[in-house]
């Protein structure tokens, strides 16, 4: 029986990291408890996930991951301007703020810029725009849960 290559219906235990291209590293499980996750249940973006496909347990490899397949590009009607008013903190640019969306859930939002009386605030995700180098080391690939083999 061969060994099964990540593909769909598959459940993935790995060890990754993210870094900026020529940068420093975003984040990264190797010194962690691995992460676990079945192809297409969200918890990684469809293009981390593609990039994996053919790899199996035992695999290490570094992937190339472009804006377009990670986090997009940034959308410039994610940049809210803001009453300079509604903030008590002294603020500026860089500074990662938290607000609530509409369902209440926490959003980040990083002050762009101030001009007056107005700030702006970024809602893209911080990693939007960027090319990024996605290192992964297969642990194990297994049928995902209620999978038809």
């Amino acid at each position: 029986m061969s060994e099964l290559t990540i593909s769909a219906d598959t459940q993935v235990t790995l060890h990754f990291s993210i870094a900026l291209k020529g940068g420093a590293e975003v984040d990264s499980t190797f010194n962690k408890t691995p992460a676990t996750f079945v192809v297409g249940d969200g918890n990684l973006l469809p293009g981390f996930e593609r990039a994996l496909f053919g790899l199996k347990a035992g695999d290490e490899a570094s992937l190339d991951i472009a804006p377009h397949e990670g986090f997009g590009q940034p959308n410039p009607d994610n940049v809210q301007r803001m009453p300079l008013a509604n903030f008590n903190d002294e603020l500026s640019p860089g500074l990662m703020l938290s607000f609530a969306d509409a369902n209440g859930s926490e959003l980040p939002g990083v002050v762009d810029r101030i001009e007056g009386d107005d700030v702006y605030v970024d809602f893209n995700h911080p990693l939007a725009g960027q090319d990024l180098v996605f290192k992964v080391a297969i642990l194990a690939v297994h049928p995902a849960p209620g999978a038809v083999q």
